[in-house]
């Protein structure tokens, strides 16, 4: 694998993220449990975000929108405006979070730095976003932050055409094989997965993949032996 622009996501690859997001589901389903299964809450959540993401897209305020519309649906229209104000509570919280990195990011940037250009190609809410790179004081390792739409080969394609930067030069490298790993395979760059602990459902495949491009890690530092 020889690289010469290397981009992490950032969500769960540099940061931890998705707990925050399973406990505020966990306030979500406790707020409700009169209402239906702890189970049927979570996948009524799931189901209107995935149907928002056309108009929402991706991250906490979208999430939160995604909330309100599942009470709606779990109250037939008669929720409290006290209940709306819980939720908007919820993700305000989610947006003030702490940023915690993962074991070994900042190491492995300060070795690679000086070597290659780094990218942080990440989704979510472009502000939040922000503030966690700010946050976490890693900003000053990177050439590039691209918070996108979403992360289909398209948008790979239009991101690396704005850099001017050949796939076969790029590597991505991230927590999801359906965002992170997958679209850049399919327009000839190189694929590293590194497994968290929990995935958003939404991001979740059901096959193997193998490719020539495509490596899995278990832990940040094994990049820095496949280069």
């Amino acid at each position: 694998m020889k690289p010469k622009i290397i981009a992490f996501d950032a969500d769960d690859t540099l940061w931890h993220n998705e707990p925050y997001f399973d406990e505020a589901q966990e306030k979500f389903c406790a707020l409700f449990r009169n209402y239906a299964s702890h189970q049927e809450i979570l996948q009524l959540i799931l189901s209107h975000q995935v149907k928002n993401l056309a108009l929402y897209g991706f991250g906490i305020k979208a999430f939160t929108l995604s909330m309100v519309e599942s009470a709606l649906k779990l109250t037939n229209h008669q929720i409290s405006g006290n209940a709306i104000d819980k939720i908007l509570q919820i993700g305000k919280e989610l947006l003030q979070k702490p940023v915690e990195l993962l074991p070994d990011v900042e190491e492995v940037l300060k070795e690679l730095k000086g070597n290659y250009k780094l990218i942080v190609a990440t989704k979510g809410d472009l502000k939040d976003q922000h503030r966690k790179l700010h946050d976490s004081s890693l900003g000053h390792f990177f050439h590039h932050i691209e918070v996108m739409s979403d992360k289909t080969d398209v948008d790979y394609q239009k991101m690396l055409k704005r850099l001017d930067i050949q796939p076969s030069d790029f590597m991505m490298i991230g927590n999801s094989l359906k965002s992170d790993v997958l679209p850049v395979l399919n327009i000839g760059g190189y694929g590293i997965h590194i497994p968290y602990h929990t995935t958003w459902a939404y991001e979740q495949i059901d096959f193997e993949v193998i490719h020539d491009n495509f490596r899995s890690i278990s832990n940040i530092k094994e990049v820095l032996s496949l280069l």
